[in-house]
C-alpha cells in the first residue's frame, strides 16, 4: 500500500479513519477487538451481534468513554443471513462510503460428543462458525473496493485505493480435533477452509484475509450454569482446564486473556500485517505444540 492515508506509523492512530464491522461485538472476545479498533484511531465500528437485547448502548459508552472519537453503533442482525449481511453493508456504505475491515467473531460450541450430535447442531455450528466468514468473503470485498473523500466526521480520512482486511476468529479446533466436540471441530476446519480458499478469490484486489486461532480464553464463564451442549458460547470456559493442567500442557502455563485476542485482530487489521493473507495465528500460549488436548472432555 502507497497511500499516505494507509499507514501503520502515522501519530494519530494505525487504523485512522477506518469503518469496521465486528461480530459477536458484545461477547469478551469481540468486545476487546472493538476497543482495541477504537484505541488505533478507527472512525466507525458497527458492534453487530444477532439479538437485539444485547447490551449495545453499555458497550458504546465504554469504548466512547475512552475513545471518544470514535463512533460505535450498536448493530443487531442475524449474522447467517444473506440478506441482514447485504442490509448491514448498505447501512456501512450509506453512513460513510467505506468499509476497511471484517471481524467475524462470533461461533459456536456445539455439543461435547457424536452421540449428543444432532444433524440439527451440526448445521448450526456450521451456519455460526462458517457461513458468517464465507458471507464476509463473498459480500465485504466489493465495499472494500470502495474509494471515498475525507469526510466530516470524527477521524475522517480519505481512502484513495482499494484494500480491506476480514479476519475471522476461530479457535485451535481449526486444524486439529479433540479440544472440544466433534461438530466444534468440523466447523472450524470449514472456517479457516473460507480464509485459505480466500487468498485466491480476492487475488489482484489488496484485500487479505486471515484467520485468528485462540486456544484456552478466560471469558469469565465458570462450569456453575454452563451450557453443556454448548449452544450459547463461543468458547469453552478455561474452567474446564484447571490451573494446574495449564500449567502442564500450556506454554506460558495460564489461559490467555480477550485482549490478547483482540491484539492479535488489532496488528491484522492494520497496515502492520500488510504481506499477511491467508495465515492462521495460534493464540494459545504454545499449547498446541506440547498437547493437542487443550481442553480434555
Amino acid at each position: 500500500m502507497n497511500s499516505e492515508h494507509f499507514s501503520p506509523y502515522r501519530a494519530d492512530g494505525k487504523l485512522y479513519g477506518f469503518v469496521c464491522v465486528v461480530t459477536g461485538a458484545t461477547q469478551p472476545v469481540g468486545k476487546a477487538i472493538v476497543t482495541e479498533l477504537a484505541a488505533h484511531g478507527a472512525a466507525c465500528i458497527y458492534a453487530c451481534s444477532s439479538t437485539p437485547d444485547e447490551p449495545y448502548a453499555q458497550l458504546a459508552a465504554e469504548v466512547n468513554k475512552a475513545y471518544p472519537n470514535t463512533k460505535v453503533i450498536g448493530y443487531p442482525y442475524k449474522i447467517t443471513s444473506e440478506e441482514n449481511t447485504l442490509g448491514l453493508i448498505d447501512d456501512v456504505l450509506n453512513s460513510w462510503g467505506r468499509l476497511d475491515v471484517w471481524v467475524t467473531s462470533s461461533g459456536l460450541l456445539g455439543p461435547p460428543s457424536i452421540a449428543e450430535t444432532s444433524p440439527s447442531d451440526l448445521r448450526k455450528c456450521f451456519e455460526a462458525n462458517s457461513m458468517a466468514p464465507f458471507f464476509a468473503l463473498k459480500y465485504a470485498p466489493p465495499a472494500m473496493a470502495k474509494t471515498t473523500p475525507k469526510g466530516s466526521y470524527p477521524n475522517a480520512a480519505p481512502k484513495d485505493q482499494a484494500y480491506g482486511s476480514i479476519i475471522v476468529v476461530g479457535s485451535v479446533a481449526s486444524t486439529y480435533g479433540g479440544c472440544w466436540g466433534p461438530c466444534f471441530t468440523m466447523s472450524s476446519h470449514a472456517a479457516l477452509g473460507v480464509v485459505r480458499a480466500g487468498v485466491s478469490v480476492l487475488k489482484g484486489s489488496g484485500i487479505r484475509i486471515n484467520c485468528i486461532s485462540p486456544g484456552q480464553i478466560d471469558i469469565g464463564v465458570d462450569l456453575k450454569g454452563f451450557d453443556m451442549r454448548g449452544m450459547s458460547s463461543q468458547l469453552p470456559p478455561s474452567s474446564l482446564q484447571g490451573p494446574e493442567a495449564q500449567k502442564a500442557i500450556v506454554g506460558l502455563e495460564r489461559a490467555g486473556l480477550p485482549q490478547e485476542v483482540g491484539r492479535v485482530a488489532g496488528f491484522l487489521a492494520s497496515g502492520f500485517s500488510s504481506y499477511i493473507t491467508g495465515a492462521n495465528l495460534v493464540v494459545d500460549g504454545g499449547a498446541s505444540v506440547m498437547n493437542p488436548l487443550t481442553v480434555p472432555i
